[in-house]
């Protein structure tokens, strides 16, 4: 993918090209996207490759508005002569659409950040041959499969993703950047064919380096299996849940989700009438950051050109902002957040404060209570918060896990929950663009026997 310094200087200039061809084929606002990416993947099962998968891209999309009319389209034949047909029959298109008064392009903002400070890009994993990422699949999934309580494997797999975006906009926007993306992951089975019990683990990260070992991989992978073995059923009740990180993290999805200024627009979110009220306790701070250097979700401007931002979605309890593109925060009269993902709203580093209590205090200070470690199901209502999902936990009795636990179902909603949060952990890990540390909520509805 990485064709230097001028192959991107090229694209930029081209994309600038075609923003004034299309002002010139009368379109009030446009914008051009050009992205180009090198793709990997190889998924391994019982030491031999199942998937494998080595594609580059490069495509153009482009926005067009005329008349408060907007029209889309998108190519991967990068000839400047078919992406100035492109242009011009977008253009042609958009008197056929809907005029909406909050369509247009974001106001141009002076600020840039410079994604040299973020350190998103990572010249070691393009450097990567593809025998070294297979065989750090093959090693992980052996480590493994060498311990004898896991007698079945999903797979191993590891990825990388080099992906540079340019974007110029009729607004005077320009800009480009780099980015890169690894992961390695595997899944496991233990136990027998009356007693099944299954769990994954996985590292993601910008830089290559800062990813976990095979070795650290496969040992939490197995940890994670091997300590839901023999699990027993336990009574309908109303418990304490500790959320582990991944489980917060779904949960924060859950609200992010809710947070949404599509959902809040479409009234499809419980919170739509709550900014600048309390909807969780004072142990509840949720901030959504594209800034941080070597996240996930950092990037230094949006879909729509606007600058990547800090914003405190929710302080101390109080919902303070919805996560908006320019479309959302024009309906609902607020401002952009830099959120547009170019199919809506998308989160950056969306995740919950962490707080001073480990894990272990936070185990320790249960009588009975319930650590949740997998859920299964969809069950949740954006329009009400309700949450009744199938789960998998490990039962703890007096500051102890004594047993795991299986065949329940928690029920309970978003609203109640963060108002109910008793105690958040400092564990707080960024292995995607939504996370959070082990929470602890006062009580869930568990329904068991």
């Amino acid at each position: 993918m990485n064709r230097g310094a001028g192959g991107h200087d090229e694209d930029r200039v081209l994309a600038e090209r075609l923003v004034r061809y299309g002002r010139d084929c009368g379109a009030d606002e446009l914008e051009i996207g050009i992205g180009e990416g090198d793709e990997f993947n190889v998924d391994v099962r019982h030491g031999r490759i199942e998937n494998l998968i080595e594609a580059g891209s490069r495509y153009a999309g482009v926005r067009v508005i005329k008349d408060k009319k907007t029209a889309f389209a998108s190519s991967s034949d990068m000839s400047e002569e078919a992406l100035r047909r492109l242009v011009a029959g977008a253009v042609r298109r958009a008197a056929l659409a809907q005029a909406d008064e909050f369509s247009g392009l974001a106001d141009l903002s002076p600020e840039r950040i410079d994604p040299q400070v973020l350190d998103i890009y990572d010249p070691e994993i393009p450097a990567l041959e593809a025998r070294t990422k297979i065989g750090l699949a093959l090693e992980t999934e052996r480590i493994a499969l060498a311990d004898k309580r896991i007698t079945n494997s999903h797979g191993a797999s590891f990825s990388t993703n080099e992906v540079r975006s340019v974007l110029a906009a009729s607004n005077g926007f320009s800009g480009t950047y780099e980015k890169t993306y690894a992961s390695l992951s595997v899944g496991l089975q233990g136990g027998d064919t009356d007693d099944m019990v299954e769990d994954f683990w996985y590292t993601s990260q910008i830089h290559f380096r800062d990813l976990e070992s095979p070795e650290q991989v496969a040992r939490t992978a197995i940890a994670r299996t091997v300590r839901q073995l023999n699990p027993r059923k336990i009574g309908t009740q109303r418990v304490p849940v500790i959320f582990e990180p991944l489980m917060t993290g779904s949960l924060l999805g859950f609200l992010f989700g809710c947070v949404s200024g599509t959902a809040v627009y479409q009234r499809s979110t419980f919170l739509a009438d709550k900014l600048g009220r309390k909807i969780g306790n004072d142990k509840i701070t949720v901030i959504d950051d594209g800034l941080m250097p070597r996240r996930i979700g950092s990037g230094p401007f949006d879909a729509e050109g606007v600058p990547s931002r800090r914003t405190v979605v929710v302080d101390r309890g109080v919902l303070k902002n919805f996560l908006c593109n320019v479309y959302a925060a024009r309906k609902l009269g607020l401002q952009t957040t830099g959120n547009a993902d170019g199919g809506g709203v998308g989160p950056n580093n969306f995740y919950l404060q962490p707080g001073p209590h480990s894990p272990a205090d936070i185990i320790r200070g249960c009588d009975r209570a319930l650590l949740l470690i997998r859920t299964l199901g969809h069950g949740l209502n954006g329009v009400t918060g309700d949450i009744s999902r199938g789960a998998f936990g490990l039962w703890i009795e007096k500051g102890e896990i004594v047993y795991p636990v299986s065949e329940i179902t928690i029920s309970g909603n978003l609203g109640e929950l963060l108002q109910s949060v008793e105690m958040v952990g400092s564990d707080l890990e960024f292995r995607g663009s939504i996370c959070g540390p082990t929470i602890k909520v006062a009580e869930m509805m568990i329904a068991g026997e």
